[in-house]
């Protein structure tokens, strides 16, 4: 499966994205995405996504990611496969959208258009994902019903900044997210066998 990476820093203040430390975030998933990269950091530097890719819908340099909705100002990072996506897209194509890749990757892009966060209702299959849209300065991000695929987070309530990555261990690598465990996690691996979400070993990161 793929890598996704992004860092938000939308409160007044806040330093704005630092393109290397998401590089380093998103180049720890290597192995999850050895056929391609992608890096897209807004104009203003408050938001940054990246993307590791596995390609297997639509493997052509078009469906590479970071993907943007230029003329709605939406750009999504995902990681998964939407089986539904065929019907979806035939639904919008007869409601005058139109595509210019194959993937279920640009489905997304217009359903969250057309439909907002209701759209994960109508979504089938194995999904992590997160879109920025400039128009509301909202970061959305979304994880699979029965969180099949992997969604880590760090907020840092100081600067204002959010961090995401598809694995714990690429968060690790921002300088900016403090280091130590999570108690919690500790106690629940001792009683249930396992870290109960969303907690994760690390007392910054939780899972979405």
């Amino acid at each position: 499966m793929c890598g996704i990476a992004g860092i938000a820093a939308l409160a007044s203040g806040s330093a704005p994205v630092d393109p290397s430390e998401l590089l380093a975030i998103r180049d720890a998933m290597a192995t999850r995405g050895p056929d391609g990269s992608g890096l897209w950091v807004a104009g203003d530097g408050s938001v940054g996504l990246a993307h590791r890719r596995l390609a297997v819908i639509d493997p052509t340099a078009r469906a590479s990611q970071p993907m943007a909705l230029a003329e709605s100002g939406l750009v999504i990072v995902f990681n998964g496969e939407i089986t539904n996506y065929k019907a979806l897209r035939a639904e919008l194509a007869g409601a005058g959208r139109s595509f210019r890749t194959e993937s279920d990757t640009e489905v997304l892009l217009n359903l969250y258009d057309r439909d907002g966060p209701a759209m994960v209702e109508r979504l089938r299959g194995m999904f992590a994902f997160a879109i920025w849209d400039a128009p509301r300065r909202r970061l959305f991000a979304a994880r699979d019903h029965f969180g099949i695929l992997p969604f880590y987070y760090a907020e840092d309530g100081a600067s204002g900044t959010l961090r995401f990555a598809s694995q714990v261990k690429a968060l690790r690598r921002s300088r900016a997210i403090p280091a130590g465990t999570d108690p919690a996690a500790q106690v629940g691996f001792l009683l249930l066998g396992y870290v109960p979400e969303p907690h994760t070993t690390e007392a910054a990161i939780r899972t979405l």
